[in-house]
C-alpha cells in the first residue's frame, strides 16, 4: 500500500469506520463536525482534526477547527491545543497570513493570549497587516481580555504601524460595550473622526449593545440620533434585531415587541431572529402563552424557527408542565431532523409517562434512537423504566 493510500485508509478508518471508500473534503469535514459533537477524548478529538486535513480556506473548516479548539480548552487540553497549531503553523502551504490570523482567532478562543501575540509578533512577516491586527484584537475579544484590548489598541498601530480600519475600531468599541465602559465608545468615534474612518451599522449595533446591557437607555436615544444626523448611518434590520435581544435580556420583552409591532407597522422586513429573541425572552419571563402565539405568528407569516427556538420552547413548557404543548413542538423540530438536548427529552419522556402517556413517551424515544444510535444504552434504561 502507497503512503498516499495509507493516509486515505487511516482518514478514512477515524471519520467514516464503516466506509470503505475515499471521503471527499467536504464529506470529511462533515464528518468531523458529527464526531466533535459527542467525542470528549482531546487525543481523539485531536486525530479527527488530523485525519480531516482542515483548511481555513473553507467556512465549513474553519466552523470544525473552532468546535475542535472549543471541546479541547473546555477539557483543559492546552498542550494539546498548542502542539496542534504549532504543528499546523510549520506546514509550508499553511505558513500564509490568512491561516497565521486564524490560528491568533483560534488562540483567543482558547484564551491562550499569549501564543496569539506570540505568532503575531514571531509568525508574521513585516509589515503587519490591519487584518492580524484585527485578529489580534478580536483574539483578545474572544478571550474577554478587555484590558488586553485596550493595550493593543493603543499601542500597536504606533508600534507596527498599522493604520486601523472600521473594523478595528468596531471591536474596540464591542469590547468596551461588553465590559461594562460603554460612554468610551464616544472616545472611539472621536478617533475615528480623526483619522477619517467612518462608522457603519456594526459601528452602530455593537455601541447599542454596550448602552443596553448598561441599562443607558438614554444614551440608545442618543448614539441612534447621532449616527443618523452626522454620519448618516441608519438603523438596519441587525440594528432593530439587537435591541429587541438586548430588551429581552434584560426582561423586558414587552417593550421589544412592542418595537417589533412598530416594525411591522412601519412596513419594515423582519426576519426568523426578530421572532426568535422574543420567543426565548418571554419563555424566560413565564409567558409561554405569548410565546407560543409568537411561534404561530412567524410560521403564519412564512418565516422558519430554527433548532434553537425550538429546543427553548420545549425546555421552558416542559418545565411549566405543559407537556402537551411540548409534545407537538418537540414533533415539529424532530420533523426537521432537530433533536433537543438529552436533558430536556429526558424530562419530556418522563413528564408523558407521569401523566399517563407512554405510548408518546416510548415513540419519541425510539425517534430519538434512530437519529442517535450513540445515546441508545441511554435511552434503553430510561424506557425500560416507563411504567408496562
Amino acid at each position: 500500500m502507497s503512503v498516499l493510500s495509507r493516509i486515505r485508509h487511516f482518514s478514512t478508518s477515524i471519520l467514516s469506520p464503516n466506509s470503505s471508500f475515499p471521503l471527499s473534503s467536504k464529506q470529511k469535514t462533515r464528518s468531523a463536525l458529527h464526531l466533535f459533537k459527542t467525542e470528549t477524548n482531546p487525543e481523539r478529538i485531536l486525530d479527527i482534526c488530523r485525519a480531516a486535513s482542515l483548511s481555513p480556506d473553507s467556512h465549513l473548516d474553519r466552523r470544525a477547527f473552532s468546535l475542535a479548539i472549543s471541546k479541547l480548552a473546555a477539557a483543559n487540553h492546552f498542550d494539546g491545543i498548542r502542539l496542534f497549531l504549532d504543528d499546523l503553523k510549520s506546514r509550508p502551504d499553511l505558513r500564509d497570513e490568512k491561516f497565521l490570523c486564524h490560528a491568533i482567532v483560534l488562540y483567543g478562543q482558547a484564551k491562550m493570549l499569549n501564543h496569539a501575540l506570540r505568532t503575531f509578533t514571531d509568525d508574521l512577516s513585516p509589515p503587519r497587516s490591519v487584518k492580524s491586527l484585527n485578529s489580534l484584537l478580536f483574539a483578545s475579544l474572544l478571550a474577554k481580555n478587555y484590558k488586553e484590548v485596550s493595550r493593543i489598541y493603543l499601542d500597536f498601530p504606533k508600534t507596527y504601524s498599522i493604520q486601523p480600519n472600521v473594523d478595528t475600531y468596531n471591536t474596540v468599541i464591542k469590547a468596551f460595550a461588553e465590559s461594562g465602559s460603554s460612554t468610551s465608545i464616544y472616545s472611539v468615534l472621536a478617533e475615528m473622526d480623526r483619522n477619517s474612518v467612518k462608522p457603519n451599522v456594526t459601528t452602530l449595533n455593537n455601541s447599542l449593545s454596550g448602552f443596553y446591557r448598561e441599562e443607558k437607555f438614554e444614551e440608545v436615544g442618543k448614539v441612534l440620533k447621532l449616527m443618523e444626523e452626522k454620519y448618516s448611518v441608519f438603523p438596519a434590520l441587525s440594528t432593530y434585531n439587537v435591541r429587541i435581544q438586548s430588551l429581552c435580556k434584560l426582561k423586558r420583552s414587552s417593550e421589544a415587541k412592542s418595537l417589533l409591532d412598530g416594525m411591522i407597522s412601519n412596513g419594515r422586513k423582519l426576519n426568523s431572529v426578530s421572532y426568535a429573541c422574543l420567543i426565548h425572552g418571554f419563555c424566560r419571563e413565564g409567558d409561554l402563552e405569548e410565546a407560543k402565539r409568537l411561534l404561530r405568528d412567524m410560521k403564519r407569516k412564512g418565516y422558519f424557527p430554527d433548532g434553537e427556538c425550538y429546543f427553548t420552547l420545549v425546555h421552558f413548557l416542559c418545565r411549566a408542565g405543559d407537556l402537551e404543548a411540548a409534545l407537538e413542538v418537540a414533533k415539529e423540530c424532530m420533523g426537521k431532523g432537530w433533536v433537543p438536548n438529552f436533558t430536556t427529552m429526558k424530562g419530556l419522556v418522563n413528564g408523558l409517562a407521569g401523566a399517563s402517556k407512554v405510548d408518546e413517551a416510548k415513540e419519541i424515544i425510539k425517534q430519538i434512537k434512530e437519529k442517535f444510535a450513540e445515546n441508545g444504552d441511554k435511552w434503553d434504561e430510561i424506557e425500560a423504566a416507563l411504567p408496562q
